[in-house]
């Protein structure tokens, strides 16, 4: 009994370039949402710390009404933060830990810069093994 094992499919340059050009795409998108989410989380934490924090203390509801649109703004850039995730995720075929770290990042304060660093740095070290493996 023959115990042969498939052989891998062969890629072409051109492929691999294009499977390349493709992930970077999605990893540039992802550093840019990881940045925004970032930022809004922070300013959604000082809204959260003024409505609540100093809210205790002193009306602030003038000041409120102002800043009533950060919650919202900051759900919907996470949404789009989330969509670039798995896109970048499904690209790198990276496994389940790397996907719910990626997304635990967009709602704990600071986490998304951290990580945004580390997957860049993952990330672009793969692509460049794959371009170097294949010349593209």
């Amino acid at each position: 009994m023959s115990t042969e094992q498939p052989s891998a499919p062969t890629v072409s340059a051109e492929q691999a370039a294009t499977a390349i050009r493709k992930a970077r795409g999605s990893l540039t998108r992802y550093r840019v949402m990881a940045l925004v989410t970032g930022v809004m989380l922070l300013v959604l934490c000082v809204e959260m710390i003024i409505n609540y924090g100093i809210g205790y203390f002193v009306d602030v509801d003038p000041v409120m009404a102002y800043l009533k649109w950060i919650p919202f703004a900051h759900g919907w850039i996470y949404v789009v933060y989330l969509i670039t995730v798995l896109d970048l995720w499904a690209k790198m075929r990276w496994g389940y830990g790397r996907l719910a770290t990626m997304v635990f990042a967009g709602v704990v304060p600071v986490m998304s810069f951290v990580l945004e660093k580390k997957v860049h740095a993952d990330a672009d070290a793969k692509l460049a093994a794959l371009a170097e493996r294949y010349g593209a």
